[in-house]
């Protein structure tokens, strides 16, 4: 078969402000199987340029696909973009196959397959081995109900078949790297740039986490594998930056050394960048040196919020000393560290945030990233949020980075007040400034001034977008606008996992 895979460019302020593109991994990941599999295999990323609906359009048509696959990241803010993409493609191409798939369209299908009659078949969960048996079924003419992982459409209306089980050896399926052309990717300010998992999933029960029922549970590559393969796209791609799209790869201390010392024999010069726990990296205090050596320079860090309340409804885990230790470690051992912290919450006040502040300047992390709280409603903490009116209804603003929920106690230009004002105060103390302009590490003042540099840019672009079109109160709840909860379908493949805690694997 012919297959054509598009990654759509997205809206978010994060796709469009920075000058690099990194590559759409998940794409890729389901392409090298397909490629194995021996179908002819392209991908058009939307995202470069950006393309328009009509510029991918028009590439699909000179593709003449057998079938398109659309799959994207950004997932709830991208949906209408790809809806856009595939009804146009659709018109322009009827004879072939459009499949979907990511987080979104897994746990949304049911909506998605009553209003765009064009889409084929959505898969739901993990998408290697799923693919590649829906382009065998769909090439053979075989009946898709017989496919496990997917949801379509038959006489009865949208339906979905039993899940599929878990990838349990994720070296099994390589990613198709050939589809891209590296010298196209960049990131850190124009290094070449790839992203990578070592690990899928989260052992943690955040209640508002997306992604933690999509991939069931935590599972590891081989450390040796994965570090030869990041060394092989260095040597032969020239590739610079490895951006981790892991939830928590740290979460196995007996793994995550074995990968570090692997990438560390390699002696390959890489900048490391990804997310982890705090709490992790306060485990590890006796092993961050190898951190370091094996060319880490930053961790985003998921505080949430300071606030031991906040911390407690959302079921975060770890503790405020926690945090602060973990940013501490981290400066000794010369990596950076970058605090998410995560505001909107229905009762907050003006003290709320100044309070946070005052915690987040004792914490002293170098780069902060401020983000809204933004419910999905496969998670258990769409039930305390369905009932909050929605000040945001276009969809493709539901990205963390615009208030889509009103507070019982602000308005919503006092809430960006606060979150400018905090941005501010922390990127303009003096230690932030002196670290960006005097650090003697030229890694360091490298990734800071890269840094600073977006944020004179995103800073006035979120005000002045929001002063052009500020949120509005329309009486619209969550549930109003979404649907009912679907926690109860939040883990999407079988088997059924075990709890997160008993999940984790040993140290």
């Amino acid at each position: 078969m012919r297959i054509l895979l598009i990654n759509v460019p997205h809206p978010s302020i994060g796709s469009r402000i920075p000058d690099d593109h990194l590559p759409p991994l998940g794409l890729l990941a389901i392409g090298g199987p397909l490629i194995d599999d021996g179908h002819e295999v392209r991908l058009v990323d939307g995202e470069l340029k950006p393309m328009t609906v009509a510029d991918l359009v028009a590439a699909a048509t000179d593709f003449q696909p057998d079938a398109v696959l659309f799959g994207h990241s950004g997932s709830t803010s991208g949906h209408p973009v790809i809806a856009a993409v595939a009804a146009g493609i659709a018109q322009a191409l009827p004879g072939a196959f459009i499949v979907y798939g990511g987080v979104f369209p897994t746990y949304h299908w049911r909506d998605i397959l009553a209003a765009e009659p064009h889409v084929t078949a959505i898969v739901r969960g993990e998408g290697e081995e799923t693919a590649r048996r829906l382009m065998a079924a769909l090439h053979a003419g075989a009946p898709l109900a017989d496919v496990p992982g997917i949801a379509f459409r038959d006489a009865t209306g949208p339906r979905a078949t039993p899940p599929a089980p878990m990838i349990q050896n994720l070296d099994a399926y390589r990613v198709g790297w050939e589809l891209i052309d590296h010298a196209h990717y960049s990131y850190w300010g124009g290094l070449r740039a790839v992203v990578v998992q070592f690990s899928r999933g989260c052992p943690h029960p955040c209640t508002y986490c997306g992604q933690r029922g999509f991939w069931s549970r935590w599972r590891h590559r081989d450390p040796v594998l994965f570090a030869k393969e990041l060394a092989r796209l260095h040597r032969e791609q020239g590739v610079k930056v490895i951006n981790f799209a892991d939830e928590n790869p740290t979460s196995s201390r007996k793994a995550w050394r074995a990968f570090l010392e692997a990438l560390i024999a390699e002696d390959v010069d890489l900048v490391l960048v990804g997310s982890t726990r705090a709490d992790d990296i306060v485990r590890d205090a006796d092993i961050l040196h190898l951190y370091r050596k094996a060319g880490w320079v930053r961790f985003l860090l998921g505080l949430e919020n300071t606030d031991a309340a906040t911390l407690a409804l959302i079921q975060k885990g770890g503790g405020i000393d926690t945090d602060r230790e973990a940013i501490r470690l981290l400066r000794r051992h010369s990596i950076l560290s970058m605090a998410t912290w995560v505001v909107g919450f229905e009762e907050e006040t003006d003290a709320d945030h100044w309070r946070g502040l005052r915690r987040l300047l004792a914490h002293d992390p170098d780069q902060i990233q401020m983000l809204y709280v933004t419910p999905h409603r496969w998670t258990p903490y769409y039930q305390l949020a369905a009932g909050r009116r929605v000040i945001e209804s276009d969809r493709r603003r539901w990205d963390y980075k615009h208030q889509v929920l009103a507070t019982r106690h602000m308005p919503a230009w006092r809430t960006l007040a606060w979150v400018k004002f905090t941005e501010a105060v922390l990127q303009l103390r003096p230690k932030a400034l002196r670290r960006t302009y005097l650090e003697r590490d030229a890694r360091l003042r490298h990734a800071m001034r890269w840094y600073a540099k977006i944020g004179r840019r995103v800073w006035p672009h979120e005000i002045l977008g929001f002063l052009r079109r500020p949120p509005r109160d329309t009486g619209t709840t969550v549930a109003d606008m979404w649907g009912p909860p679907q926690d109860r379908e939040e883990y999407a493949m079988a088997p059924s996992p075990r709890r997160p805690a008993e999940a984790r694997e040993p140290a």
